[in-house]
């Protein structure tokens, strides 16, 4: 039975996971071309590669329907809160960075912690008469990130847009958002919380521990992470 490898299906991910593999003499093909779903490895018939969103791979991992994939650490974690128990990080690919944030306007000067910002939201409940706002596409994290900081008055605005204009257009107080730079925050009128990184985050090649794992397959597992190196 054969090992299945998805890999993003487009775009700057597509591009930088082929040209790592490649780099260790591994050549993923896509013979249909960039409509095809379905790829090979050169010289590894027991490997077919699929070719998936970012977002499908993380969630295809923990229900153990394919057996490694390339995504986003931080996707593993959005998808489900069992998610990391049910993957392996088998590499660090070193592209892809971006940390999930807490960020704030400038003008709350004094907020600068997230013990500030518990003060900030019961300062909400009582004196406006509302929850704080928080957008995010990230309701997982966020969810999980502000109950181990003790904060639960707060209602979550799912964004579906600019997460980082949100504040801007009233539509929420704070954002919780992935950035590589924070320039696009910052030009936003918005800054990152001292300790409000969530998640560090990069691309990695992520093993199932979900998958059917018979022992033949388990070897062409073993061969293939051996072909990649540390």
């Amino acid at each position: 039975m054969s090992l299945t490898l998805a890999v993003p299906s487009k775009g700057r991910l597509e591009e930088l996971t082929r040209a790592w593999f490649a780099e260790r003499g591994l050549t993923i093909t896509r013979p249909g071309g960039a409509r095809s779903y379905l790829g090979a490895i050169e010289g590894l018939p027991d490997v077919t590669v699929r070719f998936y969103p970012a977002s499908e791979i993380a969630r295809e991992l923990i229900r153990g329907n394919i057996d490694l994939g390339v995504t986003g650490r931080d996707l593993i974690h959005e998808t489900s809160e069992t998610g990391p128990a049910s993957v392996d990080f088998a590499r660090d690919l070193q592209f892809g960075h971006a940390d999930v944030v807490v960020a704030v306007p400038d003008a709350w000067i004094d907020v600068t912690h997230m013990h500030d910002l518990a003060d900030v939201a019961s300062d909400f409940r009582s004196r406006h008469g509302r929850w704080l706002r928080i957008a995010t596409k990230y309701i997982t994290i966020t969810r999980q990130h502000f109950a181990r900081a003790g904060i639960a008055e707060y209602r979550i605005v799912e964004s579906l847009g600019a997460t980082e204009a949100a504040p801007a257009s009233g539509v929420a107080d704070i954002v919780v958002d992935i950035t590589s730079t924070g320039s696009t925050l910052a030009a936003n009128g918005l800054r990152v919380l001292e300790d409000g990184v969530m998640l560090k985050s990069e691309a990695n090649l992520i093993v199932s521990r979900t998958a059917d794992w018979s022992a033949p397959r388990k070897r062409a597992l073993d061969d293939l992470l051996s072909r990649l190196g540390d």
